[in-house]
C-alpha cells in the first residue's frame, strides 16, 4: 500500500510540474543557453568614437576615452561594442575614408590605445567589433597615390574609365550629391566614387584587391578582434558595362535619390564576396571554436537583404542589419504596420538564422526625435523583447535627441555640406552624432571644462538629459534599459516562440512562450490616449497576469496583479510586459492539489 501511495504522490508532483509549466527535475531547470552562441541573443552597442568621450581636451572623442567609460557598458549589460571607424584617415567622411586599414588614426590615439581598450573590454566580458569599410579607400591611401601615378599594378586597384562625349563615363551619381566620377588634374580618365570624391571605389574585379582585403580581415582577427560590421557592402561591385542608370521620375532631377541603382548596388558578386569572407571567419572558428561575428550593412529590400545570410550552398553574414524599423516605421505608423514589418523579417529568414532589431544609428534621426520622448521608452521595450539580437546606438539608453540647432556653418557632414543652407537639414547626419551626455557639467562631461569647443555642439538639453542624473533617479531610461537587458536573458526571451497580433484600439501585442518556462505577453499602446486591452485576444487561455516591466511613467506599475485580463487599461503610449498564466494551468494545478490532498488523507 505504501509503495502504491508513494507512486501516486510522485505522479501527482510530476503532473503539477507539467501543468504549472515548470521543470520537474528537483528544482533544476534545463540549461537552454548551451544551444546559443555568444552573439545569438546579444545586445550590441554602437559607439561613434568622435562623440563618446574625449580624454585629452581636443574636443574629439578617442580610444582612451572609450576605455575610461567601458564600465558604463558593463553596467548596462551589453554583449559587445561596435566601433565606427578608428582607422587612419584624413577624415573627409569622419573615418569612412581610410588611408591605412592597419593603423589607428592619431586623433583617436595609437594602436597601443586600441589594444588596451580591447583588453579591458575582454576583461569586462565585452566583445569588440570593428567597422570595416571595403567599398573604397581614401584618395590619400598609398594604393590610390600609386594608382594616380600608374605605378606597378595599382592602376587596376580602382575603377578608372574614359569619359564619353566630353563628359563623365555615364550618369551615375554619388550618395553625397555630386557626380560619381572625378577627373584628377593631368589625368585623361575618371575614377569612380559612389560617396565623396575623396573616397575612390576599389575594383573588386581585380583578384589582387580581393586578396588584399581578405588579408586585412585576417590581420585584425589575429589581433583578437571579435568581428566586423561591414559597411555599405552592397556598393562594392558595379555593372561591368557601366550602363546609365534610369531616372525613377523621368522629369525629375539627376540626383542619387532619383536613380534606379540596379547597376551600382546589390549585384550578385557582392554576395559572393561576403560568402568568401565568411569562409575566412569560419577558419578561425575551426581553430578555437570561437565565433568571429560578421555583420553586414546594406540598405536594400527584404529579398536582397536575406541573401546576405547565405544561399543553399554557402554561408554569409551572421547578422545582416535589419533597418525596417528605421526605414518603414514612423510616429504615424499603426499597430498593423509594426506587425507587418516584424513578421515579414521573421518569416523571411532562412532556417537557423537569427533576427536582429535596430531602432537607430549614426545615419538616421534618433528614436526620441523620430517618435517623441513618450514613445521612445515603449519602443525600447518592444525592441528588447523581440526574438534575436538588439542593437543600441550610443545615447539611446538615456534618450538623447537630435540637435537640430547646428547651423550650416557648423555642419561637418559632407552629405549636407555639399548642399546649401536652404536644404542641408534634409541631409545632415550631424544632429544624431553629438557628444554623449555624461553629466550636467561643462560640455556634458564629454571633455574637460577648459576645452575651446567640441567637434559638434553638445545638445542644449544635457543638463536634464544625462547619465549621472538617470543613475541617481529612481526610474529612468537608463534603468529601464538595464532591466530590459537583464530580462532578455530569461530563457523564454532567448529561445521562446513568438506570436504577434494586432489588438483592438491600435495596440500591438505578442506572446513569448517556451515549454517549461514562464510565459510572457507584451503590449504596446501606439495611441496618444488611454485604451482598454483584452489580453485574451493574444491567447484565449490567459487567466491571470502580473506586470513584470513597463515603459517609463506607465499607468500600470511593476508587480501589479491583473485578474480581469479582458479589461486592462493602458496609458497613452504605454508598453507593458506581463507574466501570464493560463486557465488550463490553473485548473490543472487545482486538480492536482485535490489529488494530493486525497492521497495524504489516505496516509493518515
Amino acid at each position: 500500500m505504501r509503495i502504491a501511495v508513494s507512486a501516486l504522490v510522485l505522479a501527482a508532483v510530476a503532473l503539477l510540474a507539467t501543468v504549472s509549466g515548470k521543470s520537474a527535475t528537483a528544482g533544476r531547470q534545463h540549461d537552454h543557453s548551451a544551444e546559443l552562441d555568444w552573439w545569438e541573443s546579444g545586445v550590441f552597442y554602437q559607439i561613434y568614437p568622435r562623440s563618446f568621450k574625449d580624454s585629452n581636451g581636443d574636443g574629439v572623442g578617442d580610444l582612451t576615452g572609450i576605455t575610461e567609460k567601458l564600465e558604463h557598458l558593463a553596467d548596462l549589460g551589453v554583449t559587445g561594442v561596435w566601433l565606427s571607424p578608428v582607422f587612419k584617415s584624413p577624415m573627409a567622411d569622419f573615418g569612412y575614408d581610410i588611408s591605412d586599414f592597419r593603423d589607428v588614426d592619431p586623433i583617436f590615439g595609437t594602436m597601443a590605445d586600441l589594444d588596451r581598450m580591447v583588453q579591458k573590454a575582454k576583461t569586462l566580458g565585452i566583445k569588440v567589433i570593428l567597422d570595416f569599410v571595403p567599398n573604397h579607400t581614401s584618395d590619400e591611401h598609398e594604393w590610390f597615390v600609386k594608382s594616380l601615378n600608374n605605378e606597378g599594378d595599382y592602376r587596376d586597384y580602382y575603377v578608372w574609365r574614359n569619359g564619353v562625349n566630353g563628359g563623365t563615363p555615364n550618369n551615375w551619381q554619388s550618395v553625397f550629391h555630386t557626380p560619381a566620377w572625378t577627373q584628377p588634374a593631368g589625368q585623361t580618365q575618371y575614377y569612380l566614387h559612389q560617396f565623396d570624391k575623396k573616397q575612390p571605389d576599389l575594383n573588386y574585379r581585380n583578384p589582387k584587391v580581393k586578396q588584399e582585403m581578405a588579408d586585412m580581415v585576417r590581420f585584425w582577427l589575429d589581433k583578437g578582434i571579435d568581428g566586423f560590421r561591414i559597411d555599405a557592402i552592397n556598393h562594392v561591385y558595379e555593372d561591368p558595362q557601366f550602363r546609365d542608370e534610369e531616372l525613377i521620375d523621368p522629369k525629375g532631377e539627376l540626383i542619387w535619390e532619383n536613380l534606379d541603382h540596379k547597376y551600382t548596388q546589390n549585384l550578385p558578386e557582392c554576395y559572393d564576396l561576403i560568402y568568401d569572407w565568411r569562409d575566412v571567419f569560419d577558419q578561425y572558428k575551426a581553430a578555437d571554436n570561437v565565433t568571429r561575428l560578421m555583420m553586414t550593412e546594406a540598405y536594400a529590400n527584404l529579398e536582397q537583404t536575406m541573401l546576405w545570410y547565405g544561399n543553399a550552398n554557402r554561408k554569409g553574414a551572421h547578422m545582416p542589419f535589419n533597418f525596417a524599423m528605421i526605414n518603414r516605421l514612423s510616429k504615424d505608423s499603426r499597430a498593423n504596420d509594426f506587425k507587418v514589418v516584424i513578421d515579414e523579417w521573421l518569416n523571411a529568414m532562412p532556417a537557423g538564422a537569427r533576427a536582429n532589431w535596430v531602432l537607430g544609428n549614426h545615419d538616421r534621426p534618433r528614436i526620441a526625435s523620430r517618435y517623441g520622448r513618450d514613445l521612445a521608452s515603449s519602443l525600447a521595450v518592444l525592441e528588447m523583447t523581440l526574438p534575436g539580437i538588439a542593437v543600441v546606438y550610443y545615447g539611446e539608453e538615456i534618450g538623447m535627441e537630435d540637435n537640430r540647432d547646428i547651423t550650416f556653418e557648423e555642419t561637418q557632414d559632407p552629405q549636407a555640406a555639399n548642399t546649401n543652407p536652404d536644404v542641408y537639414q534634409q541631409f545632415t547626419r550631424d544632429p544624431v552624432r553629438t557628444p554623449f551626455q555624461w553629466d550636467a557639467t561643462a560640455y556634458a562631461g564629454f571633455t574637460v571644462a577648459s576645452a575651446q569647443k567640441t567637434w559638434l555642439p553638445v545638445h542644449p538639453n544635457y543638463r536634464e538629459v544625462n547619465l549621472a542624473a538617470q543613475k541617481a533617479a529612481s526610474n529612468s531610461m537608463f534603468k529601464l534599459y538595464q532591466r530590459l537587458i537583464k530580462l532578455r536573458k530569461e530563457h523564454t526571451f532567448m529561445h521562446g516562440d513568438f506570436e504577434s497580433k494586432v489588438l483592438l484600439n491600435n495596440v500591438f501585442g505578442y506572446t513569448r512562450t517556451l515549454e517549461g518556462e514562464q510565459s510572457y505577453a507584451v503590449v504596446v499602446n501606439l495611441n496618444d490616449n488611454d485604451v482598454n486591452v483584452n489580453l485574451q485576444e493574444l491567447h484565449e487561455d490567459i487567466d491571470t497576469a502580473r506586470v513584470a516591466l513597463t515603459s517609463l511613467d506607465a499607468r500600470m506599475k511593476e508587480g501589479d496583479e491583473v485578474t480581469e485580463v479582458f479589461h486592462v487599461v493602458l496609458g497613452r503610449y504605454d508598453a507593458v510586459v506581463f507574466e501570464i498564466a493560463s486557465s488550463a494551468s490553473a485548473l490543472g494545478a487545482s486538480m492536482v492539489m485535490l489529488l494530493l490532498a486525497a492521497v495524504l488523507r489516505s496516509l493518515f
